[in-house]
Formats: C-alpha cells, sequence, structure tokens
C-alpha cells in the first residue's frame, strides 16, 4: 500500500533500520526491546509498525502482539489496551498481557469453550460484544500457546 511504501521511504531517509518497544501491564514492565518490525492488534484490524511510523495513538483489542529482533519473532498474547507509536518508539498499554510460555492451552479452550456457549445464548447487543471480545481473547491465548518456539 501506499502508506506502507511511505513509511518504509520515512524510516530510510531517517537511517534508523529499528525501533524501541515497551509493553507494559498496570503490574509490570513485561518488555523492552528493539525491533526491526512488530504487529499490534488494533481494534479494527492489526497495523503493522515499521520504524518511521506515522505517530498514531490507538485502541487495541484482544489479540497477538509480535515483533522481530535480530531475527527472532517474539510473540505474546492480550487483552485491551493502548498504543502509541512514535518513528522510534512504540509503546503498549495493554489491561493481560501473556508470553507464550505463560499460558494454560488447556483453561485458553475451557474459556474458548465458555465463550462460545455464552455467544449462543447472547439475548442483546452487549451480551453479544462481550462473548466476541472473550472469544478473541481465548483464540489469541491458544493461537500464541501454540507458536511457543518460531
Amino acid at each position: 500500500t501506499n502508506a506502507a511504501r511511505l513509511t518504509r521511504i520515512t524510516a530510510r531517509k531517517r537511517g534508523s533500520s529499528r525501533v524501541r518497544g515497551e509493553i507494559v501491564t498496570p503490574e509490570k514492565l513485561v518488555i523492552r526491546d528493539q525491533a526491526e518490525e512488530a504487529q499490534i492488534p488494533g481494534r479494527n484490524g492489526y497495523i503493522g509498525v515499521l520504524p518511521g511510523h506515522a505517530p498514531l495513538i490507538t485502541e487495541l483489542g484482544a489479540g497477538e502482539i509480535s515483533y522481530r529482533s535480530n531475527g527472532r519473532l517474539h510473540r505474546f498474547s492480550m487483552a485491551w489496551g493502548f498504543a502509541e507509536i512514535l518513528p522510534e518508539k512504540v509503546t503498549v498499554l495493554a489491561e493481560t498481557v501473556e508470553r507464550a510460555d505463560e499460558i494454560d492451552v488447556s483453561r485458553a479452550q475451557q474459556s474458548l469453550h465458555k465463550a462460545e456457549d455464552l455467544l449462543k445464548s447472547a439475548q442483546s447487543e452487549e451480551e453479544f460484544s462481550v462473548a466476541r471480545s472473550k472469544i478473541r481473547r481465548a483464540e489469541a491465548r491458544i493461537e500464541v500457546a501454540q507458536h511457543k518456539e518460531v
């Protein structure tokens, strides 16, 4: 896309090949690292981040955060939050974040089944929305846990 091409051009002009990144929850700093690229779960779809990205503050949904550093892919499951994206830094403020090795897959699968049952019995738009959110979170946890080593 034109936006992606413009982002790459901006990064090349500045000469930066990495972006600093932080993932923070109310309890702790989860990670502080440098990345060549990152993907974060925006409320309406995934956002790709390269060095030189245009400034943006956005709401995040449940999903997978991934970033590549020194050729290695790092993956996390997250629930709702916000991200501040600057040309040289990305900060993710999330309600919850889990590394792949912290996820109990059987518990995540149980949560998914419960959420699917909630969805089937939803009587209002609010109940439907809550169930969909729980499904997205459980699916993200399962997906991240199944790819512990990349």
